[in-house]
């Protein structure tokens, strides 16, 4: 994905269409407005509260007073952040935070970006916690609420379990040894189950099992009775949708029990409600690809078994200048060829992730930095797109500028491997220079070997003494470049790249009459 800084709320107005697929928009910031900026003033001893350090219970018509830019509050679960500083730094615009002015903006939030650690961004920003409001008891019902409808900081919190007609579909677990093994089943209820489903991470004694069932997480979280071994297995028999996780004892012994129940344990929820897992992994390599684009090889733990599925996304953190910072990156394949074996670095212990270093930027030159061997945390793995879409397939178009090529990358060689009914495969690639393209001479090769692929490469500064025309993306170019191998084939068309390239992408598509079905962006 690209490196650009994190925006907190939706786009609306004219960005609406980058919503609607998907996308997310930031707006030019002022010089002296980037994060590392916003980062030193509230490094800068300023009061940025109004309030002189002191916290303060907020009631909803307080929090409705202050509404203006000039005197902006917004409510992010049960706590209340003065953001009227923040306004020029925002990437996403004033505007964009005004949606959420002397509201609560949880929901605003979380619709594009509940991975952003807002309690570290908006630390100093604190005002206080949203009053708690009192509940009035009934002579016919007792006063104590059941534990989901508890008030949490002043706000209701959603329903998190899946409604009555539907708990029969609610997964279970059970668990069983023998002398050496402990045996955890997961009954998911849900047929086609497969391995990137299922997250499992095992750390400090700890079971962290997350099972995606379509739109719902069901996790299992123990503290487990006795020590196991760093490695484990996972089986998962998909026609059933059982999964089994195995462990092996560190001492042969007996258990009684398989341990402690741990927050959220056995919870079925959405997946936009459950927080994101973080676990340590180790840099094994790094090579160059362009002048400024490197490829991050990092091994995942070996208790942890995570499989990122194509045209999703995790984020690594760093902690810079004492503030924790977020950045989601598409992992690629070590290579575009469909016959490259991949033994050392096969998706299940590793990620690859192809990333350009900005030199003047926040987040990337840390990540430059690393030697091998270092650490950096890693979260599961997130992402709309889905291999339904197309398996069935005949045409598949690709838009990809700059680092956007990446979720390109495990598309093409699911597609061109997997996908029966695919007739073409045509990818648009935008770029500055030709010293900017990504594996160029990979993409080429593929278009020599495979009939069915075909690249294009566009500059917009070509050199002069090259051969081609300097082009930028617009409706001209799009409707050249896609085009049906026959009348009423099925097509998708897939965009990644900047903000202002996915929105113009996307309007030029609809303009020519595809539909919204017909168009996917990659986004974070």
């Amino acid at each position: 994905m690209l490196n650009v800084p994190a925006q907190a709320f939706p786009a609306s107005g004219s960005q609406q269409r980058a919503a609607a697929a998907g996308g997310r928009s930031k707006v030019p910031l002022k010089p002296g407005r980037s994060l590392m900026d916003w980062i030193r003033l509230t490094k800068s001893g300023k009061d940025l509260t109004g309030l002189k350090g002191r916290l303060i219970d907020v009631t909803e018509e307080e929090l409705a007073k202050h509404s203006k830019k000039d005197d902006c509050w917004i409510c992010i679960r049960g706590l209340v952040y003065n953001v009227t500083s923040y306004m020029e730094y925002h990437p996403g615009g004033e505007d964009e935070l005004m949606r959420a002015a002397g509201t609560d903006g949880t929901d605003l939030f979380d619709q594009v970006h509940r991975w952003v650690n807002y309690e570290s961004m908006l630390k100093e920003c604190l005002v206080g916690r949203m009053a708690l409001k009192p509940v009035a008891a009934t002579t016919e019902t007792c006063c104590t609420l059941p534990e989901e409808k508890k008030l949490l900081n002043g706000m209701l919190p959603k329903n998190k379990v899946l409604d009555t007609s539907s708990k029969d579909l609610t997964p279970s677990y059970d668990w069983f040894q023998t002398d050496h093994l402990v045996t955890v089943v997961i009954y998911t209820k849900q047929k086609g189950m497969n391995s990137e489903m299922v997250i499992v991470d095992h750390q400090d004694g700890r079971l962290r099992v997350d099972s995606i069932l379509r739109d719902y997480s069901y996790l299992l979280h123990i503290e487990l009775s006795y020590a196991v071994q760093e490695d484990i297995t996972v089986h998962i028999a998909e026609k059933v949708g059982k999964v089994e996780i195995v462990l092996k004892k560190k001492d042969n012994i007996p258990w009684s029990k398989l341990g402690q129940p741990l927050e959220s344990h056995s919870s079925f929820i959405k997946c936009t409600d459950r927080g994101l897992c973080y676990r340590r992994c180790k840099l094994v390599s790094k090579t160059e690809v362009t002048h400024d684009t490197k490829l991050f090889c990092l091994m995942l733990p070996q208790s942890t078994h995570l499989q990122v599925p194509v045209g999703h996304h995790v984020y690594l953190k760093q902690i810079i200048a004492g503030t924790e910072i977020v950045k989601p990156y598409t992992p690629v394949s070590c290579s575009l060829k469909s016959d490259f074996k991949e033994p050392s670095h096969h998706d299940s212990t590793h990620l690859i992730l192809m990333i350009k270093i900005y030199p003047n930027g926040l987040f990337t030159p840390e990540l430059d930095h690393l030697q091998i061997g270092d650490y950096i945390s890693v979260s599961n793995s997130e992402g709309s797109f889905k291999k339904s879409q197309v398996q069935t397939l005949e045409d598949l178009f690709l838009l990809a500028a700059g680092t956007g090529f990446t979720p390109m990358v495990k598309l093409l060689n699911y597609v061109l491997t997997n996908v029966c009914s695919l007739r073409t495969v045509k990818l648009m690639f935008f770029n500055k220079t030709e010293d900017d393209i990504l594996w160029r001479n990979q993409l080429e090769q593929l278009a020599l070997k495979d009939k069915r692929f075909e690249v294009q490469f566009i500059l917009s500064e070509p050199k002069k003494e090259g051969t081609g025309k300097q082009r930028k993306i617009s409706s001209s170019l799009l409707s050249e470049f896609v085009k049906r191998s026959k009348k009423d084939s099925k097509i998708l068309i897939c965009v990644c790249g900047p903000a202002p390239f996915t929105e113009q992408g996307i309007q030029f598509l609809q303009d020519l009459g595809y539909s919204k079905e017909e168009v996917h962006s990659f986004t974070a």
